[in-house]
């Protein structure tokens, strides 16, 4: 995974989740994030190929939830997300939940790095998804 920085879009795996997005029509945007947040909730060892586009689909979930902030990135979609469904924030607080467990290469990856920051960075982001779906 190329990764520059500790933020949800900062690798190149969920920068080309965004175009992935942008790709898509407008009334698709939402399933494709639903089904990053899925892929990483189903799966029973989470690759970092799909962590990181889980994190960003969580990213792109939290920016609509009060609280929340701006995808205001360069690497985050071009095109702009119709308002997503809110049964879309507890999945996203799932998919977290994933990344940030055991079987989470992703995490395993930011602990051999030895960041003191990218976890606490989820744990927000997890925060306001939690405040908005309950």
């Amino acid at each position: 995974m190329g990764t520059w920085d500790i933020g949800h879009f900062d690798n190149d795996t969920a920068a080309d989740f965004s175009g992935t997005i942008d790709d898509a029509p407008e009334a698709g945007r939402a399933a494709v994030i639903r089904d990053a947040l899925v892929v990483a909730i189903e799966a029973d060892y989470l690759d970092s190929d799909e962590g990181a586009p889980a994190v960003a689909a969580a990213a792109l979930v939290a920016s609509q939830c009060p609280g929340g902030e701006p995808v205001t990135t360069a690497y985050g979609p071009d095109k702009p997300l119709p308002v997503l469904p809110t049964d879309l924030r507890p999945l996203a607080v799932k998919a977290l939940d994933a990344v940030l467990g055991e079987n989470s290469e992703l995490r395993e990856l930011w602990d051999e790095a030895g960041d003191k920051e990218w976890a606490p960075g989820i744990v927000r982001l997890r925060e306001v998804l939690v405040a908005a779906a309950g």
